[in-house]
């Protein structure tokens, strides 16, 4: 680039050299001002040559603007013999490393390092996890007139009032802490319940349920407005499988209910209204 510009610049400032001075002498600015260069006498002492009423000019032209390409370029290989990348490209001749990568974790033949380590651990793929919550956290959403006790508790009340977090995985679990507090009856639906929480609520005349809910279902419960969003029905209730039949009671019903259902023994049956 500086040697297409250097014959310009000679060209010009013999140009000006040929002329006579047509300025008084000022000061000599910086070359990266920019600003035009201005001398009384084209040769000084020292008999060097200084440009008289020349514009500072820029080394940068239009035709010499190129990309920010990196300095160090991509191998090519492939390419040809003097590329010195060309026909086996770096691989050598024959052998494992010249046909392809290689088995993950194939160590030569040898026990691999997967195979030499013991087994420690055991993650079951059914296992369920529950988010507790205990009877003293409700009591006090109640008597902060958060929870309404005329009405069904269920897992959407409690997620609404703040006893439980956001994030529930397959269900709430309610403890016995602060059974005392409880001196009024009160419904709940939850998906589990430990023996000294569903003494103490039935002891103060309410009840306890546990419902079944698989995981689209307790999106529907909890987030019924997400359907509506997308356009979709709720789902129907699922039904539990064989091996949780023992630890509910009934199948969840949507959307969330609000009145709980009245347990019936075999002794005492569900009496129709007489017509």
């Amino acid at each position: 680039m500086i040697r297409r510009i250097l014959p310009s610049i000679s060209s010009v400032s013999s140009h000006f050299l040929k002329t006579k001075p047509i300025c008084s002498p000022s000061p000599l600015h910086h070359f990266h001002s920019l600003q035009s260069l201005q001398c009384s006498n084209p040769i000084n002492k020292n008999g060097s040559l200084w440009f008289q009423g020349i514009r500072s000019y820029s080394l940068l032209s239009l035709n010499d603007l190129r990309d920010n390409v990196p300095r160090k370029q991509k191998t090519r290989k492939g390419r040809g013999i003097g590329s010195g990348k060309g026909k086996t490209a770096g691989r050598g001749h024959k052998g494992q490393k010249a046909r392809g990568n290689g088995k993950l974790g194939f160590e030569g033949g040898q026990t691999p390092m997967r195979r030499r380590l013991p087994k420690r651990g055991f993650k079951n793929p059914f296992s369920l996890t529950f988010q507790p919550v205990g009877l003293g956290k409700i009591a006090k959403l109640i008597n902060a007139g958060k929870i309404d006790s005329h009405e069904l508790i269920t897992m959407k009340t409690l997620k609404d009032a703040g006893a439980i977090g956001k994030q529930i995985e397959d269900g709430v679990r309610l403890m016995g802490r602060g059974a005392e507090q409880i001196k009024w009856p009160i419904h709940l639906e939850v998906s589990r319940v430990t023996v000294r929480a569903k003494e103490a609520v039935e002891t103060a005349g309410g009840s306890v349920r546990r419902v079944h809910y698989n995981k689209l279902g307790l999106r529907a419960l909890l987030k019924p407005e997400w359907f509506e969003k997308k356009g979709r029905l709720l789902p129907k209730p699922a039904r539990p499988p064989p091996k949780l039949k023992d630890k509910v009671d009934s199948i969840g019903r949507l959307p969330a209910p609000t009145k709980p259902i009245l347990f019936f023994t075999e002794e005492e049956p569900a009496t129709s209204p007489a017509l």
